[in-house]
């Protein structure tokens, strides 16, 4: 697998800092897990979601897979029988339990996962001494980092929607205080040139396989709102009939409206006062950024608002200029923040870009022109997801801040409401 030497990734950190980022994002994980009672670790809330013990298995899994067995002699799992329950969606490795039956797996118990990812630490930090010159081994390790971040958030989405199923909808964890956030920032327009730019990732730093090659693409003038939409804007158009007015629908989002008897985003109450959040129910801040929606909501609100979704290509290089800042996973609100002024110094400025909420764009998740999956399993990662899908910019709430950049680019199927999910409005010039 000689992943170091293809383009496809770029460079990993250096060993010092490679090993501390393995222990902090190892750590974190299980920091995430504390709020949790034995029962929460076991349960699978729908087929998109995984138990909690399956993300700490399945991201131990992935250091072992892809790491240890192909870098460290006569390396044998104590736990051979992992192979199976713990690949997601990995073909190339062998055969996997079925995605929507992983909430069956009371055992191993979650002792045992534990103690699996000791093992799998304790091996990998061997090696990480033994092999600290090693460009591959680092390159994969900090793939390997990238990838539990990814779960980190994961944890957290399927979390929430496993409290939200239940009838007591329990927290899974107490608000915390945070400094006021000020007053609603009023929505603007900010217009940006039209012209021949470059996207994608730039060389000096970690960047996944699907944000290269760097191309360029060509833009007519377009505008972007300062801020994210609110979930007062959002309730808006809720009560001006918004979900029973077919004229502002595609028709595959008018058909799941009709056929899921959508009414409102996904965890607000009926009375639209309230909302399900990870610290359980709670008011609904009419000036906190509207999440958990749907392309097809995204879509139809920006209709009835006289806008438009952003190209991927549009929210990029807007973005780029920007220093990645937000309400990350390490603010510990575990919440969308209201836009604020603070720290803005020039007008012009757009807020919210980064945290708070993923943002949907237009886009569909194809290959930029060039691309090439890398060699072997790992060619799997992100390439065979390239078709149906749409693209979200930006980082959320529960997303590590160290993990985001500019040119990250998440993709979910247009149906999708699960994730902290919203939307900031484009228009053309």
């Amino acid at each position: 697998m000689a992943l170091a030497e293809s383009r496809d990734f770029l460079e990993a950190e250096t060993f010092p800092s490679l090993r501390r980022s393995f222990d902090r994002i190892r750590a974190t994980t299980l920091m995430l897990c504390e709020p949790l009672e034995t029962e929460d670790f076991v349960v699978q809330s729908m087929p998109d979601a995984s138990p909690a013990k399956w993300h700490l298995a399945h991201t131990s899994w992935f250091f072992e897979q892809f790491i240890l067995k192909a870098h460290v002699r006569n390396y044998r799992s104590p736990y051979p029988h992992y192979e199976y329950l713990f690949n997601s969606y990995y073909q190339s490795v062998g055969p996997m339990h079925d995605r929507q039956r992983r909430g069956l797996l009371t055992r191993p118990t979650v002792a045992e996962v534990v103690q699996y990812r000791a093992h799998v630490e304790t091996a990998m930090r061997a090696l990480l001494e033994s092999h600290a010159d090693d460009a591959q081994i680092a390159t994969l390790t900090t793939l390997g980092l990238h990838h539990e971040q990814q779960h980190q958030e994961l944890l957290l989405t399927d979390l929430k929607h496993l409290f939200f199923c239940n009838p007591l909808q329990p927290g899974y964890r107490a608000p915390r205080k945070h400094a006021s956030r000020g007053t609603l920032t009023p929505m603007r327009f900010y217009t940006f040139d039209g012209g021949i730019a470059e996207m994608g990732a730039q060389a000096g730093g970690f960047a996944f396989d699907n944000e290269l090659p760097r191309h360029k693409v060509l833009l007519e003038p377009f505008a972007l709102a300062n801020r994210l939409v609110t979930s007062g804007e959002y309730a808006e158009f809720i009560r001006d009939g918004g979900y029973q007015r077919p004229e502002i629908w595609l028709s595959d989002g008018w058909a799941r409206v009709t056929s899921e008897s959508w009414m409102r985003p996904m965890y607000w109450s009926e009375s639209l006062d309230s909302e399900f959040t990870l610290h359980g129910l709670q008011p609904l801040d009419p000036t906190a950024p509207v999440c958990h929606l749907s392309y097809y909501e995204a879509d139809a609100f920006a209709r009835w608002a006289g806008a438009r979704l952003p190209t991927e290509a549009e929210w990029e290089i807007a973005a780029a200029q920007l220093p990645v800042r937000g309400n990350f996973l390490e603010t510990d609100a575990l919440h969308p923040f209201p836009a604020s002024d603070e720290s803005i110094h020039d007008e012009s400025q757009l807020r919210q870009v980064f945290g708070d909420v993923w943002e949907w764009t237009v886009s569909p998740y194809v290959p930029y022109p060039g691309y090439r999956p890398p060699p072997g399993a790992l060619g799997e990662y992100n390439g065979k997801f390239m078709c149906n899908q749409l693209v979200l910019r930006g980082g959320s709430c529960v997303t590590p801040g160290a993990h985001i950049r500019a040119s990250y680019r998440n993709f979910f199927y247009p149906h999708a409401r699960w994730q902290f999910m919203g939307m900031r409005l484009a228009r053309d010039v």
